[in-house]
């Protein structure tokens, strides 16, 4: 009598894993997509991960996924279940960013979400996102707090933590989320995953040209640099409306790539802010710890800080607030937290010669800055200055105190995003309370293949992968 080989469990597959497990037959895209749904409803109560969680909708695709795979078509994620951060538009479903209000459905995808489509993805929900991807914390009066499956007391992050921690808990393989100051990269390094922030312009920002003057991408969030770069390949191009276009890639072939011996900066200066800033001991102990990791692969690492100077801040600020006003402005019917609209206020104010005056310095940043990169190659940095704090900690406070609790806990991760330029989030271990932290690997223009051939070579080191949250869902 034959025995068949038991069904994989599909909370232990990455992205390239399930996409495996489908095309060889050892589960159909609806008991892989069936599984996530049920992981995602037996989750809610407790992660509260989703916005909205599209379950007869997704039920359908799989099985048409299913029946695509009978009739002989091969795509690289046909019938794989993946999430997208509820700033990104599916067709039939609203997009509500993190605010409240009646919101009417979007009747097209976006062009990230028609990529993925047309690589076979079935898009299983939204996850949870602050109100218009201000802070890093993910968290409203309209759906709650999303909690981190490392620690239920502790945000994931923001403002993509609700895709953080879908991914970190094992309920989807792989989410996109989008980065507008570090909103990829932080959830990642509190949530032990690979986070991708890609060159602006590498995965399409459509139905924007460019999302918050330029400031924010689209990027992947993945439990393995692999699973990143394949999800990374999955949603990037063009669409003929975008403002940027860079030259394209191939991250999936960087995975395997010697990155070849490196001059890496490791640099623990906080970048400008008007706020008093401290690195944890903790943090700063496994930032240096992964520094002494690519030493004993073979590459330089000297302390070298990087000095941003005030200009990079007087550029950041009217492009942040000014496209908080932009959202703002065109989403008619909006219930948000008062500190959202003070900060819309605000970016009214800006919209103007301000913004202008923002715009023109990218150059002069882009100069100065990439002066640094004539004696190193990559840049470490921690992602964060401290550890994911408590979900509740932003709570019924005013427009100074948030700013000062963020800038506090997330100082280093949106001087990238002024200039437009890859970074990369990799895991950098758990303090003694068992919290993730990470650190940041930080190139100039169009380098991710760079940036993720190292990602992949520390993690063959640290193998950060074989660590997931108790319990997983």
């Amino acid at each position: 009598m034959m025995v068949s080989d038991p069904a994989p469990d599909t909370r232990r597959l990455g992205l390239a894993e399930q996409a495996a497990a489908i095309a060889g037959g050892a589960i159909t895209s609806t008991e892989a997509v069936g599984e996530a749904l049920d992981r995602i409803d037996a989750a809610q109560g407790t992660l509260n991960a989703f916005r909205i969680v599209r379950r007869e909708r997704a039920l359908a695709e799989a099985a048409d996924a299913d029946r695509r795979w009978a009739a002989g078509e091969r795509l690289p994620l046909l019938g794989v279940p993946v999430a997208v951060k509820d700033d990104t538009d599916v067709a039939g479903e609203p997009t509500a960013f993190g605010c409240g209000g009646d919101f009417a459905p979007k009747t097209e995808d976006a062009e990230s979400v028609r990529r993925l489509r047309a690589a076979g993805a079935v898009i299983v929900g939204k996850t949870n996102t602050c109100e218009l991807g201000q802070w890093p914390f993910t968290s409203a009066a309209w759906f709650g707090h999303t909690r981190n499956p490392w620690d239920r007391t502790r945000t994931p992050g923001g403002s993509s933590g609700g895709a953080s921690a879908a991914v970190a808990a094992g309920l989807v393989p792989a989410a996109l989320g989008s980065d507008g100051a570090g909103s990829i990269r932080i959830p990642a390094a509190w949530t032990n995953l690979v986070g991708i922030k890609p060159q602006r312009g590498r995965i399409s920002t459509w139905p924007e040209a460019e999302a918050f003057y330029g400031l924010t991408v689209n990027g992947p969030l993945a439990r393995t640099v692999a699973d990143a770069a394949l999800l990374l390949d999955a949603a990037s191009g063009p669409h003929p409306g975008d403002s940027h276009t860079p030259e394209p890639i191939s991250a999936s072939d960087a995975v395997s790539r010697d990155p070849g011996r490196l001059r890496i900066a490791l640099s623990l200066r906080i970048p400008f802010t008007a706020t008093r800033t401290v690195l944890d001991p903790e943090v700063e102990r496994a930032v240096r710890s992964t520094a002494d990791t690519l030493r004993e692969l073979g590459h330089t690492v000297t302390v070298a800080d990087l000095h941003y100077g005030i200009l990079i801040g007087a550029s950041f600020l009217p492009r942040s607030l000014a496209g908080i006003r932009r959202v703002f402005g065109r989403m008619p019917g909006l219930e948000v937290d008062p500190r959202t609209a003070a900060n819309a206020r605000i970016g009214r104010v800006l919209d103007g010669p301000a913004l202008y005056a923002a715009r023109q310095l990218e150059p002069l940043l882009h100069r100065r800055i990439g002066h640094f990169f004539r004696d190193y190659d990559v840049v470490l940095a921690p992602t964060t200055a401290t550890p994911p704090p408590r979900a509740e900690e932003i709570d019924g406070i005013g427009v100074n105190a948030t700013n000062n609790l963020i800038t506090a806990a997330c100082p280093y991760t949106w001087p990238w995003n002024v200039l437009g330029w890859p970074s990369i989030n990799v895991p950098a271990g758990f303090t003694a309370a068992g919290l993730p932290v990470g650190a940041q690997l930080m190139g100039t223009a169009n380098s991710e293949p760079l940036l993720i051939s190292l990602a992949a070579q520390l993690e063959s080191e640290l193998r950060w992968h074989r660590h997931h949250p108790d319990p997983w869902w």
